[in-house]
């Protein structure tokens, strides 16, 4: 049984989780440019446009957990703890779905629909309205909301694993140590899942 990620789903993980703290950034941004500007435009596609990227990029990050078991968690955790780490992980994965997806449906039952990086208009697909517009930019922003509420649990049942109880969870996620495959505390037993 592996003890560590596969080198894709690292790859995953960092690269989500960087584009994701940039596209939180940019979204916060967004708020100080006026309405009705071209530069409001240019940079709302540009959020749009990364945002459906790294929505396709998180579907891609799906399909390689189904087909890839992920390493055993420490036979140390709890079996609360293993089923608050299922339930955030499920949690983190349906935010993470929901607020590409309401951006796009959003964008879709308004008039302006997509330019793809500015460069290749996408009209939407949906009928301008109001109502639905307003109920899909809400649950983006409620998503959005979600989501970096369970970024911040993820980091801190991290740093707890790191510093409290010293187990070596968050290696199996590292590249360094995944690409040599070496488990940092052979002496901690692994439960497998």
């Amino acid at each position: 049984m592996r003890d560590h990620y596969t080198r894709t789903a690292i790859a995953l993980h960092w690269l989500i989780a960087v584009l994701l703290l940039g596209q939180f950034a940019f979204g916060l941004t967004l708020e100080d440019i006026p309405r009705g500007t071209p530069e409001r435009a240019i940079y709302v596609n540009l959020h749009k446009s990364s945002g459906i990227v790294i929505g396709l990029l998180i579907v891609l990050r799906i399909a390689w957990r189904l087909r890839h078991r992920p390493p055993p968690l420490p036979a140390s955790m709890r079996p609360w703890q293993r089923y608050a780490a299922r339930l955030s992980h499920i949690a983190l994965y349906l935010c993470m779905l929901a607020l590409p997806l309401s951006g796009y449906l959003a964008s879709n039952f308004s008039k302006y629909g997509v330019k793809f990086f500015n460069l290749v208009h996408m009209p939407p697909w949906g009928p301008e309205d109001k109502t639905l517009y307003a109920f899909f930019n809400g649950t983006h922003h409620v998503a959005a909301l979600l989501l970096a509420l369970f970024v911040g649990l993820h980091v801190l049942a991290v740093a707890k694993h790191m510093l409290i109880d010293r187990d070596g969870l968050l290696w199996r996620m590292w590249p360094r140590r995944a690409e040599r495959g070496i488990h940092p505390h052979p002496d901690l037993p692994l439960e497998p899942r």
